[in-house]
Protein backbone atom coordinates (compact mmCIF):
# COMPACT_ATOMS: atom_id res chain seq x y z
CA UNK A 1 0.00 0.00 0.00
CA UNK A 2 1.09 3.37 -1.11
CA UNK A 3 1.83 6.48 1.53
CA UNK A 4 -0.81 7.98 0.23
CA UNK A 5 -3.53 5.44 0.35
CA UNK A 6 -1.84 4.92 3.77
CA UNK A 7 -2.47 8.12 5.11
CA UNK A 8 -6.21 8.85 3.41
CA UNK A 9 -7.44 5.00 5.32
CA UNK A 10 -5.77 6.75 8.17
CA UNK A 11 -7.26 9.84 8.31
CA UNK A 12 -10.50 7.82 7.38
CA UNK A 13 -10.07 5.70 10.50
CA UNK A 14 -9.46 8.44 12.63
CA UNK A 15 -12.44 10.48 12.02
CA UNK A 16 -14.39 7.33 12.60
CA UNK A 17 -13.23 6.29 15.98
CA UNK A 18 -13.69 10.33 16.97
CA UNK A 19 -17.59 9.67 15.85
CA UNK A 20 -17.74 7.12 18.36
CA UNK A 21 -20.59 7.29 20.42
CA UNK A 22 -21.58 11.08 19.12
CA UNK A 23 -24.27 12.06 16.80
CA UNK A 24 -25.08 13.98 13.77
CA UNK A 25 -21.85 15.64 14.30
CA UNK A 26 -20.34 14.03 11.32
CA UNK A 27 -19.47 16.95 9.42
CA UNK A 28 -18.20 19.37 12.47
CA UNK A 29 -15.84 16.24 13.95
CA UNK A 30 -14.22 15.80 10.18
CA UNK A 31 -14.03 20.08 9.28
CA UNK A 32 -12.65 20.17 12.91
CA UNK A 33 -9.95 17.91 12.45
CA UNK A 34 -9.22 18.95 9.01
CA UNK A 35 -8.35 22.43 10.66
CA UNK A 36 -5.95 20.82 13.51
CA UNK A 37 -3.91 19.14 10.79
CA UNK A 38 -3.65 22.35 8.95
CA UNK A 39 -2.60 24.37 12.10
CA UNK A 40 -6.12 26.45 11.99
CA UNK A 41 -8.06 27.68 15.05
CA UNK A 42 -11.63 26.66 15.54
CA UNK A 43 -14.81 28.51 16.81
CA UNK A 44 -18.18 26.26 17.59
CA UNK A 45 -21.26 28.22 17.85
CA UNK A 46 -24.28 26.71 19.61
CA UNK A 47 -26.23 26.62 22.61
CA UNK A 48 -25.19 24.40 25.69
CA UNK A 49 -25.15 20.57 25.56
CA UNK A 50 -24.22 19.94 21.89
CA UNK A 51 -21.21 18.23 22.75
CA UNK A 52 -18.79 21.05 21.87
CA UNK A 53 -16.26 20.43 24.91
CA UNK A 54 -16.67 16.43 23.49
CA UNK A 55 -15.71 17.87 20.27
CA UNK A 56 -12.63 19.20 21.52
CA UNK A 57 -11.50 16.56 23.95
CA UNK A 58 -11.92 13.86 21.25
CA UNK A 59 -10.17 16.15 18.75
CA UNK A 60 -7.12 16.55 21.20
CA UNK A 61 -6.95 12.56 21.21
CA UNK A 62 -6.14 12.40 17.36
CA UNK A 63 -2.79 13.60 18.29
CA UNK A 64 0.01 12.88 20.08
CA UNK A 65 -0.47 15.55 22.86
CA UNK A 66 1.84 16.46 25.84
CA UNK A 67 -0.61 18.79 26.98
CA UNK A 68 -4.33 19.60 27.16
CA UNK A 69 -5.91 22.79 28.54
CA UNK A 70 -9.53 23.51 28.80
CA UNK A 71 -11.31 26.20 30.68
CA UNK A 72 -14.65 27.78 30.82
CA UNK A 73 -14.54 31.60 30.56
CA UNK A 74 -16.90 33.86 32.68
CA UNK A 75 -16.74 37.53 33.53
CA UNK A 76 -14.73 37.23 36.81
CA UNK A 77 -12.24 35.01 35.01
CA UNK A 78 -8.62 35.87 35.47
CA UNK A 79 -5.13 35.58 33.93
CA UNK A 80 -4.12 33.41 36.33
CA UNK A 81 -6.61 30.91 35.19
CA UNK A 82 -5.68 30.62 32.05
CA UNK A 83 -2.07 31.05 31.84
CA UNK A 84 -0.67 30.09 35.20
CA UNK A 85 -0.44 31.70 38.75
CA UNK A 86 2.15 34.28 39.19
CA UNK A 87 5.55 32.96 41.10
CA UNK A 88 6.08 34.06 44.74
CA UNK A 89 9.71 33.23 44.72
CA UNK A 90 10.33 34.76 41.84
CA UNK A 91 8.33 37.75 42.72
CA UNK A 92 10.48 38.14 46.01
CA UNK A 93 13.15 39.03 43.46
CA UNK A 94 10.93 41.46 41.65
CA UNK A 95 10.53 39.63 38.71
CA UNK A 96 7.12 39.02 37.35
CA UNK A 97 6.50 35.47 36.29
CA UNK A 98 4.05 32.89 36.00
CA UNK A 99 3.92 29.38 36.18
CA UNK A 100 3.02 28.29 33.39
CA UNK A 101 3.50 24.29 33.36
CA UNK A 102 -0.42 23.03 32.69
CA UNK A 103 -1.85 26.23 31.43
CA UNK A 104 -2.46 27.31 28.10
CA UNK A 105 0.85 28.42 27.19
CA UNK A 106 2.91 25.09 27.75
CA UNK A 107 -0.50 23.22 26.01
CA UNK A 108 -0.78 21.56 22.72
CA UNK A 109 -4.33 21.86 22.50
CA UNK A 110 -6.69 24.39 24.14
CA UNK A 111 -10.57 24.74 24.59
CA UNK A 112 -12.01 27.89 26.39
CA UNK A 113 -15.48 27.64 26.23
CA UNK A 114 -18.01 30.30 26.05
CA UNK A 115 -14.45 32.42 25.35
CA UNK A 116 -16.26 36.09 24.75
CA UNK A 117 -17.03 36.27 28.22
CA UNK A 118 -13.77 36.99 29.36
CA UNK A 119 -11.93 39.93 30.49
CA UNK A 120 -9.64 42.47 27.68
CA UNK A 121 -6.86 41.58 29.70
CA UNK A 122 -6.93 37.74 28.83
CA UNK A 123 -8.20 37.78 25.82
CA UNK A 124 -5.58 40.62 24.73
CA UNK A 125 -3.00 37.72 25.61
CA UNK A 126 -4.63 35.20 24.04
CA UNK A 127 -4.38 37.51 20.47
CA UNK A 128 -0.74 37.82 20.80
CA UNK A 129 -0.27 33.84 21.67
CA UNK A 130 -2.41 33.00 18.51
CA UNK A 131 -0.87 35.83 16.20
CA UNK A 132 2.48 35.07 17.43
CA UNK A 133 2.58 31.64 18.96
CA UNK A 134 4.53 33.49 21.84
CA UNK A 135 3.95 34.41 25.51
CA UNK A 136 5.72 36.84 27.50
CA UNK A 137 5.94 36.14 30.83
CA UNK A 138 8.01 38.45 32.83
CA UNK A 139 11.15 39.56 30.92
CA UNK A 140 11.40 36.41 28.65
CA UNK A 141 9.39 35.16 25.54
CA UNK A 142 8.60 31.40 25.49
CA UNK A 143 7.37 30.21 22.49
CA UNK A 144 4.16 27.99 22.56
CA UNK A 145 3.16 25.14 21.45
CA UNK A 146 -0.23 25.20 20.54
CA UNK A 147 -1.61 23.49 17.30
CA UNK A 148 -4.83 24.52 17.36
CA UNK A 149 -7.77 26.52 19.78
CA UNK A 150 -10.79 25.15 19.84
CA UNK A 151 -13.23 28.30 21.33
CA UNK A 152 -16.68 27.67 21.78
CA UNK A 153 -19.97 30.00 22.68
CA UNK A 154 -23.74 30.54 22.17
CA UNK A 155 -23.07 33.94 20.74
CA UNK A 156 -20.59 35.73 18.54
CA UNK A 157 -18.49 38.62 19.63
CA UNK A 158 -20.61 41.56 20.69
CA UNK A 159 -19.45 44.77 18.64
CA UNK A 160 -17.29 47.82 19.51
CA UNK A 161 -15.75 45.57 22.08
CA UNK A 162 -12.34 45.13 20.09
CA UNK A 163 -12.87 41.65 19.32
CA UNK A 164 -12.71 41.33 15.76
CA UNK A 165 -9.26 40.71 15.45
CA UNK A 166 -8.96 37.50 17.50
CA UNK A 167 -12.84 36.60 16.38
CA UNK A 168 -11.00 36.58 12.33
CA UNK A 169 -8.55 34.09 13.96
CA UNK A 170 -10.07 31.85 13.95
CA UNK A 171 -10.52 30.30 10.62
CA UNK A 172 -13.26 27.48 10.61
CA UNK A 173 -16.49 28.79 12.26
CA UNK A 174 -18.82 25.60 12.76
CA UNK A 175 -22.57 25.77 13.59
CA UNK A 176 -23.51 22.96 16.12
CA UNK A 177 -27.21 22.74 16.35
CA UNK A 178 -29.08 20.61 18.78
CA UNK A 179 -30.35 17.03 17.17
CA UNK A 180 -33.06 16.79 14.29
CA UNK A 181 -33.33 13.74 13.17
CA UNK A 182 -35.36 11.16 15.79
CA UNK A 183 -33.61 8.22 15.18
CA UNK A 184 -30.58 9.50 16.30
CA UNK A 185 -32.48 11.07 19.43
CA UNK A 186 -33.61 7.78 20.17
CA UNK A 187 -30.38 6.26 19.75
CA UNK A 188 -29.20 8.86 22.16
CA UNK A 189 -31.53 8.54 24.65
CA UNK A 190 -31.17 4.52 24.87
CA UNK A 191 -27.42 5.12 24.59
CA UNK A 192 -24.95 5.31 27.68
CA UNK A 193 -23.48 8.73 28.16
CA UNK A 194 -20.79 9.09 25.92
CA UNK A 195 -17.11 9.28 27.24
CA UNK A 196 -14.73 11.83 26.38
CA UNK A 197 -11.84 9.38 26.24
CA UNK A 198 -11.20 7.00 22.88
CA UNK A 199 -8.65 4.49 22.23
CA UNK A 200 -7.16 5.02 18.92
CA UNK A 201 -5.75 1.97 17.27
CA UNK A 202 -2.38 1.16 17.41
CA UNK A 203 0.13 3.55 14.70
CA UNK A 204 -3.16 5.69 14.10
CA UNK A 205 -2.14 8.55 16.49
CA UNK A 206 -0.76 11.41 14.50
CA UNK A 207 2.85 12.38 15.78
CA UNK A 208 4.37 16.12 16.38
CA UNK A 209 6.92 15.10 13.54
CA UNK A 210 4.03 14.21 11.38
CA UNK A 211 2.18 17.08 11.85
CA UNK A 212 5.33 19.38 11.79
CA UNK A 213 6.23 17.81 8.45
CA UNK A 214 2.86 17.96 6.69
CA UNK A 215 2.36 21.59 7.15
CA UNK A 216 5.42 21.84 4.94
CA UNK A 217 3.81 19.30 2.53
CA UNK A 218 0.81 21.37 2.53
CA UNK A 219 2.00 24.26 1.16
CA UNK A 220 3.18 22.85 -2.24
CA UNK A 221 -0.21 21.68 -3.24
CA UNK A 222 -1.72 24.10 -6.03
CA UNK A 223 -4.89 26.11 -5.95
CA UNK A 224 -6.54 24.25 -9.11
CA UNK A 225 -8.15 26.98 -11.25
CA UNK A 226 -11.94 25.91 -10.61
CA UNK A 227 -10.97 27.00 -6.95
CA UNK A 228 -9.59 30.15 -8.06
CA UNK A 229 -12.65 31.01 -10.27
CA UNK A 230 -15.03 29.95 -7.52
CA UNK A 231 -13.10 32.36 -5.03
CA UNK A 232 -12.95 35.11 -7.42
CA UNK A 233 -17.06 34.86 -8.04
CA UNK A 234 -17.43 34.90 -4.17
CA UNK A 235 -15.33 37.66 -3.63
CA UNK A 236 -17.40 39.27 -6.39
CA UNK A 237 -20.84 39.03 -4.52
CA UNK A 238 -19.25 39.68 -1.50
CA UNK A 239 -17.98 42.82 -2.87
CA UNK A 240 -21.61 43.57 -4.51
CA UNK A 241 -23.60 42.19 -1.05
CA UNK A 242 -21.15 42.82 1.45
CA UNK A 243 -22.56 46.00 2.91
CA UNK A 244 -26.28 44.49 2.77
CA UNK A 245 -24.60 41.11 4.28
CA UNK A 246 -22.38 43.07 6.55
CA UNK A 247 -19.31 40.71 5.71
CA UNK A 248 -15.80 41.55 5.25
CA UNK A 249 -13.11 38.93 4.72
CA UNK A 250 -9.48 40.00 5.31
CA UNK A 251 -7.04 39.36 3.05
CA UNK A 252 -5.17 37.29 5.82
CA UNK A 253 -8.72 35.08 6.54
CA UNK A 254 -8.48 34.22 2.24
CA UNK A 255 -5.01 33.08 2.37
CA UNK A 256 -5.30 30.91 5.46
CA UNK A 257 -9.13 29.45 4.14
CA UNK A 258 -6.93 28.68 0.75
CA UNK A 259 -4.50 26.43 3.17
CA UNK A 260 -7.45 24.77 4.70
CA UNK A 261 -8.65 24.01 1.15
CA UNK A 262 -4.69 22.52 0.33
CA UNK A 263 -5.02 20.53 3.54
CA UNK A 264 -8.03 19.14 2.28
CA UNK A 265 -6.73 18.07 -0.92
CA UNK A 266 -3.35 16.84 0.32
CA UNK A 267 -5.07 14.30 2.91
CA UNK A 268 -6.99 13.04 0.06
CA UNK A 269 -3.71 12.23 -1.98
CA UNK A 270 -4.35 14.64 -4.21
CA UNK A 271 -1.46 17.67 -5.35
CA UNK A 272 -4.30 20.31 -6.79
CA UNK A 273 -7.43 21.02 -4.96
CA UNK A 274 -11.13 20.07 -6.44
CA UNK A 275 -14.39 21.99 -6.63
CA UNK A 276 -15.74 19.99 -3.66
CA UNK A 277 -12.50 21.09 -1.47
CA UNK A 278 -14.06 24.77 -2.00
CA UNK A 279 -17.58 24.27 -0.29
CA UNK A 280 -15.54 24.13 2.83
CA UNK A 281 -15.29 27.95 2.41
CA UNK A 282 -18.90 27.77 3.86
CA UNK A 283 -17.26 27.04 7.39
CA UNK A 284 -14.54 30.57 6.85
CA UNK A 285 -16.03 33.18 5.84
CA UNK A 286 -19.54 33.91 7.73
CA UNK A 287 -19.64 36.33 10.66
CA UNK A 288 -23.19 36.15 12.64
CA UNK A 289 -25.82 33.52 12.61
CA UNK A 290 -27.71 36.26 10.57
CA UNK A 291 -25.19 35.98 7.84
CA UNK A 292 -24.64 32.45 7.61
CA UNK A 293 -27.40 30.84 5.66
CA UNK A 294 -26.50 33.10 2.45
CA UNK A 295 -22.93 32.97 2.75
CA UNK A 296 -23.41 29.23 2.76
CA UNK A 297 -25.43 29.52 -0.22
CA UNK A 298 -23.25 32.26 -1.94
CA UNK A 299 -20.52 29.54 -1.87
CA UNK A 300 -22.50 26.59 -2.93
CA UNK A 301 -23.78 28.66 -6.04
CA UNK A 302 -20.33 29.38 -6.87
CA UNK A 303 -19.65 25.68 -6.72
CA UNK A 304 -22.59 24.90 -8.55
CA UNK A 305 -22.38 27.52 -11.33
CA UNK A 306 -19.10 26.00 -11.96
CA UNK A 307 -19.96 22.15 -12.15
CA UNK A 308 -18.31 20.05 -13.96
CA UNK A 309 -18.11 19.41 -18.01
CA UNK A 310 -19.06 16.15 -19.82
CA UNK A 311 -17.95 16.96 -23.31
CA UNK A 312 -21.72 16.62 -24.12
CA UNK A 313 -22.72 18.59 -27.13
CA UNK A 314 -26.78 18.55 -26.29
CA UNK A 315 -28.00 21.37 -29.27
CA UNK A 316 -26.85 19.05 -32.38
CA UNK A 317 -28.27 15.92 -31.10
CA UNK A 318 -31.82 17.99 -30.11
CA UNK A 319 -31.97 19.43 -33.48
CA UNK A 320 -31.63 15.80 -34.90
CA UNK A 321 -34.13 14.74 -32.83
CA UNK A 322 -36.31 17.91 -33.64
CA UNK A 323 -35.82 17.28 -37.24
CA UNK A 324 -36.92 13.83 -37.07
CA UNK A 325 -40.07 14.95 -34.99
CA UNK A 326 -40.90 17.00 -37.57
CA UNK A 327 -40.35 14.68 -40.76
CA UNK A 328 -42.44 11.86 -38.72
CA UNK A 329 -45.50 15.10 -38.18
CA UNK A 330 -44.96 16.18 -41.50
CA UNK A 331 -45.36 12.86 -43.53
CA UNK A 332 -47.39 10.60 -41.29
CA UNK A 333 -49.84 13.33 -39.66
CA UNK A 334 -52.18 16.27 -40.97
CA UNK A 335 -50.56 19.15 -40.00
CA UNK A 336 -53.96 21.10 -40.30
CA UNK A 337 -57.68 20.50 -40.37
CA UNK A 338 -58.97 18.81 -43.87
CA UNK A 339 -61.96 19.92 -44.72
CA UNK A 340 -64.67 18.17 -47.66
CA UNK A 341 -64.21 20.31 -50.66
CA UNK A 342 -64.92 20.23 -54.05
CA UNK A 343 -64.02 21.60 -57.44
CA UNK A 344 -66.33 23.21 -59.74
CA UNK A 345 -64.36 21.82 -63.24
CA UNK A 346 -61.36 20.07 -64.27
CA UNK A 347 -59.19 22.95 -65.14
CA UNK A 348 -60.04 24.87 -61.71
CA UNK A 349 -57.41 24.63 -58.89
CA UNK A 350 -59.85 26.25 -56.65
CA UNK A 351 -61.71 23.90 -53.68
CA UNK A 352 -64.84 25.03 -52.93
CA UNK A 353 -67.57 24.06 -49.64
CA UNK A 354 -70.73 22.96 -51.59
CA UNK A 355 -73.46 24.63 -49.86
CA UNK A 356 -77.54 24.51 -50.24
CA UNK A 357 -79.89 26.78 -48.08
CA UNK A 358 -83.73 27.47 -48.55
CA UNK A 359 -84.80 31.06 -47.95
CA UNK A 360 -88.00 33.13 -48.32
CA UNK A 361 -89.15 33.94 -51.26
CA UNK A 362 -92.69 35.81 -51.70
CA UNK A 363 -93.68 34.19 -48.60
CA UNK A 364 -92.37 30.55 -50.49
CA UNK A 365 -88.86 28.40 -49.69
CA UNK A 366 -86.81 28.37 -52.24
CA UNK A 367 -83.95 26.19 -52.29
CA UNK A 368 -80.67 27.64 -53.83
CA UNK A 369 -77.33 26.00 -54.61
CA UNK A 370 -73.87 27.76 -54.33
CA UNK A 371 -70.05 27.33 -53.51
CA UNK A 372 -68.15 28.63 -50.87
CA UNK A 373 -64.01 29.76 -51.86
CA UNK A 374 -62.67 27.49 -49.44
CA UNK A 375 -59.56 30.09 -49.07
CA UNK A 376 -61.50 32.26 -47.93
CA UNK A 377 -62.13 30.55 -44.64
CA UNK A 378 -59.12 32.52 -43.11
CA UNK A 379 -59.79 36.10 -44.13
CA UNK A 380 -62.10 39.00 -42.89
CA UNK A 381 -64.65 40.74 -44.87
CA UNK A 382 -67.71 40.02 -47.30
CA UNK A 383 -67.87 37.57 -50.53
CA UNK A 384 -70.14 36.08 -53.11
CA UNK A 385 -70.20 32.65 -53.88
CA UNK A 386 -70.34 31.45 -57.24
CA UNK A 387 -72.35 28.91 -58.87
CA UNK A 388 -71.92 25.51 -60.99
CA UNK A 389 -70.31 27.65 -63.13
CA UNK A 390 -68.26 29.59 -61.49
CA UNK A 391 -70.29 32.50 -61.51
CA UNK A 392 -70.59 35.03 -58.79
CA UNK A 393 -73.99 35.51 -56.47
CA UNK A 394 -74.55 38.83 -55.80
CA UNK A 395 -77.69 38.13 -54.02
CA UNK A 396 -75.97 35.83 -51.31
CA UNK A 397 -72.99 37.65 -49.10
CA UNK A 398 -70.96 35.35 -46.88
CA UNK A 399 -68.27 35.90 -44.09
CA UNK A 400 -66.06 33.67 -41.82
CA UNK A 401 -64.42 36.36 -40.13
CA UNK A 402 -61.60 34.30 -39.39
CA UNK A 403 -63.45 32.15 -37.31
CA UNK A 404 -64.04 29.16 -38.83
CA UNK A 405 -68.38 29.28 -39.54
CA UNK A 406 -69.36 31.33 -42.44
CA UNK A 407 -72.44 34.19 -41.99
CA UNK A 408 -74.84 33.31 -45.06
CA UNK A 409 -77.17 36.56 -45.79
CA UNK A 410 -79.47 36.19 -49.11
CA UNK A 411 -81.33 38.68 -50.71
CA UNK A 412 -85.25 37.89 -51.00
CA UNK A 413 -86.11 40.97 -53.06
CA UNK A 414 -87.68 40.68 -56.70
CA UNK A 415 -85.22 39.61 -59.08
CA UNK A 416 -85.48 43.04 -60.97
CA UNK A 417 -84.06 44.97 -57.56
CA UNK A 418 -80.44 45.00 -57.52
CA UNK A 419 -79.01 43.30 -54.49
CA UNK A 420 -76.03 46.04 -54.90
CA UNK A 421 -78.28 49.48 -54.68
CA UNK A 422 -79.61 47.89 -51.40
CA UNK A 423 -76.80 46.77 -48.88
CA UNK A 424 -77.63 44.76 -46.38
CA UNK A 425 -77.41 47.73 -43.55
CA UNK A 426 -79.61 50.04 -45.48
CA UNK A 427 -82.60 47.61 -46.32
CA UNK A 428 -81.91 45.05 -44.00
CA UNK A 429 -85.59 43.75 -44.73
CA UNK A 430 -84.75 42.73 -48.29
CA UNK A 431 -81.80 40.14 -46.66
CA UNK A 432 -82.62 37.40 -44.84
CA UNK A 433 -80.06 36.06 -42.39
CA UNK A 434 -80.71 33.15 -43.24
CA UNK A 435 -77.98 30.54 -41.12
CA UNK A 436 -74.52 29.46 -40.49
CA UNK A 437 -72.51 27.04 -42.73
CA UNK A 438 -70.02 24.95 -40.88
CA UNK A 439 -67.64 23.26 -42.63
CA UNK A 440 -66.98 19.35 -42.56
CA UNK A 441 -63.92 18.48 -41.69
CA UNK A 442 -62.76 15.06 -42.86
CA UNK A 443 -59.52 14.96 -40.96
CA UNK A 444 -58.45 17.13 -37.51
CA UNK A 445 -55.07 18.88 -37.37
CA UNK A 446 -52.32 15.97 -36.11
CA UNK A 447 -54.96 12.73 -37.17
CA UNK A 448 -52.72 10.41 -38.51
CA UNK A 449 -52.68 10.64 -42.54
CA UNK A 450 -54.69 7.42 -44.33
CA UNK A 451 -52.58 6.46 -46.75
CA UNK A 452 -48.64 6.36 -45.47
CA UNK A 453 -45.76 4.87 -47.89
CA UNK A 454 -44.92 1.58 -45.90
CA UNK A 455 -41.08 1.98 -46.59
CA UNK A 456 -41.30 6.12 -45.62
CA UNK A 457 -42.82 3.97 -42.21
CA UNK A 458 -40.24 1.60 -42.02
CA UNK A 459 -37.06 4.49 -42.46
CA UNK A 460 -38.72 6.63 -40.27
CA UNK A 461 -38.63 3.57 -37.74
CA UNK A 462 -35.00 2.87 -38.31
CA UNK A 463 -33.76 6.85 -37.72
CA UNK A 464 -35.67 6.66 -33.97
CA UNK A 465 -33.75 3.37 -33.40
CA UNK A 466 -30.75 4.51 -34.41
CA UNK A 467 -31.29 8.04 -32.36
CA UNK A 468 -32.39 6.25 -29.24
CA UNK A 469 -28.94 4.42 -29.17
CA UNK A 470 -27.31 7.49 -29.53
CA UNK A 471 -28.92 8.89 -26.65
CA UNK A 472 -28.06 5.06 -24.70
CA UNK A 473 -24.34 6.18 -25.48
CA UNK A 474 -24.42 9.46 -24.12
CA UNK A 475 -25.70 8.27 -21.30
CA UNK A 476 -23.60 5.47 -20.48
CA UNK A 477 -20.79 8.13 -21.28
CA UNK A 478 -21.91 10.38 -18.92
CA UNK A 479 -22.68 7.31 -16.51
CA UNK A 480 -18.85 6.24 -16.20
CA UNK A 481 -18.00 10.70 -15.76
CA UNK A 482 -20.12 10.74 -13.26
CA UNK A 483 -18.63 7.77 -11.15
CA UNK A 484 -14.98 8.99 -12.29
CA UNK A 485 -16.03 12.53 -10.73
CA UNK A 486 -17.58 11.29 -7.64
CA UNK A 487 -14.25 9.27 -6.83
CA UNK A 488 -12.58 12.89 -7.72
CA UNK A 489 -14.90 14.36 -5.20
CA UNK A 490 -14.61 11.94 -2.48
CA UNK A 491 -13.34 13.46 0.74
CA UNK A 492 -13.93 12.75 4.25
CA UNK A 493 -14.25 16.24 4.97
CA UNK A 494 -17.31 17.48 3.10
CA UNK A 495 -20.57 15.37 3.45
CA UNK A 496 -21.79 13.41 0.58
CA UNK A 497 -24.76 15.17 0.45
CA UNK A 498 -23.27 18.69 -0.05
CA UNK A 499 -20.76 16.94 -2.01
CA UNK A 500 -23.49 16.46 -4.59
CA UNK A 501 -23.75 19.95 -5.53
CA UNK A 502 -20.53 20.28 -7.46
CA UNK A 503 -22.06 17.66 -9.64
CA UNK A 504 -25.67 18.89 -9.94
CA UNK A 505 -24.57 19.91 -13.70
CA UNK A 506 -23.95 16.62 -14.42
CA UNK A 507 -26.95 15.21 -12.93
CA UNK A 508 -29.06 17.68 -14.38
CA UNK A 509 -27.33 17.06 -17.77
CA UNK A 510 -27.68 12.56 -16.92
CA UNK A 511 -31.56 13.31 -16.73
CA UNK A 512 -31.81 15.70 -19.35
CA UNK A 513 -30.99 12.89 -21.92
CA UNK A 514 -32.42 10.11 -20.11
CA UNK A 515 -35.82 12.15 -20.54
CA UNK A 516 -34.74 12.55 -24.22
CA UNK A 517 -34.12 8.88 -24.74
CA UNK A 518 -37.76 7.88 -22.96
CA UNK A 519 -39.43 10.40 -25.34
CA UNK A 520 -37.77 8.21 -28.13
CA UNK A 521 -40.58 5.72 -27.30
CA UNK A 522 -43.27 8.90 -27.86
CA UNK A 523 -41.67 8.96 -31.33
CA UNK A 524 -41.81 5.31 -32.10
CA UNK A 525 -45.32 5.48 -30.71
CA UNK A 526 -46.11 8.59 -33.76
CA UNK A 527 -45.31 6.07 -36.49
CA UNK A 528 -46.94 3.16 -35.16
CA UNK A 529 -50.26 5.09 -34.33
CA UNK A 530 -53.20 4.05 -35.95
Amino acid sequence: MNDTKEMEERINKIIKYLNTGIHEREEVIAVSLLAALSGQNIFLLGPPGTAKSLISRRLSQAFETKSYFEYLMQRFSTPEEVFGPVSISALKKDNYIRKTDGFLPKSDFAFLDEIWKSSPAILNTLLTIINEKIFRNGQEIEAVPLKVLVSASNEIPPENQGLEALYDRFLVRMYVLPMSEKNSFESLLQSSPTKDQIDLPDGTLITHEEWERWQLEIEKIKLSSETLNIIHDIRLTFFEKGDDLGIYVSDRRWQRASMLLKSAAFFCGRKETNLVDTLLLRHCLWTTKDNRPEVVKIVEDAVRNCGFETGFNSHSIDEEKDDLENEIQKELYHSEDVYETTKLSDDDNNEYFKCSRYYNYNYNKKNIKFYIHADKMKQEGDFYPVDEQGNQLERIICNFGKQGVCNIQIFNGHPSISPSKHPPNDNSHLWENVTQFVPKILFRKGNKKSEVNHRLVDSLQEDVVQLEEKFKNIIDDIDKKLTKFKRELDTPFVMEKTRDIALESVQKQLTDVKSRCKDCERLKSLIGRT
